[in-house]
């Protein structure tokens, strides 16, 4: 059974570790492709955001995030990242994690998730957001720099809770 609990400092190691390659692959993260362990961290683990991992059998399958997406008179709408681990993806494991980020959204108050950034070539991504009830608010043309095909749209999705 999947167990859905805020990210630890002992969950790193096994966070980063799925975390380096999305970020190295240059397809769905905006992060440098070189980002540092350290700087990476300080990102998923320093407020406002607030991180959780998806664990089963003590083994970290899966990380996302919570943070406002804007500050103050913008801070009721949320906003989301989630990588999968190699080993669990193809699982359902990304639809879980939102299912879970949405109901806990709610629960701390947020009215709306939206995801400013989803590459348009990401389409498993794109389809498991819209399958979720996300809908593309805006296209960014030619807004995310993709390692292997250059410069590719963006949407912006966005759903009310």
């Amino acid at each position: 059974m999947m167990e859905f609990i805020p990210l630890q400092k002992s969950h790193w190691p096994m966070v980063w570790h799925i975390l380096a390659p999305e970020f190295r692959a240059g397809e769905t993260y905006p992060q440098a492709m070189d980002i540092s362990e350290g700087e990476a961290r300080a990102y998923w683990m320093n407020p406002p955001v607030q991180s959780y991992v998806a664990l089963k059998d003590g083994a970290v399958l899966g990380v996302f995030y919570l943070k406002p997406n804007q500050p103050a008179l913008g801070a009721h709408v949320c906003n989301a990242g989630y990588a999968v681990s190699p080993e669990a993806r193809g699982q359902g494991l990304g639809a879980e994690m939102c299912i879970w980020s949405q109901a806990e959204a709610r629960r701390q108050g947020y009215l709306a998730m939206q995801y400013n950034l989803v590459v348009s070539t990401n389409t498993r991504a794109v389809a498991l957001w819209q399958r979720q009830g996300f809908e593309i608010a805006g296209r960014l043309p030619k807004a995310f720099r993709h390692k292997r095909l250059g410069l590719v749209d963006a949407f912006v999705m966005y759903k009310e809770l």
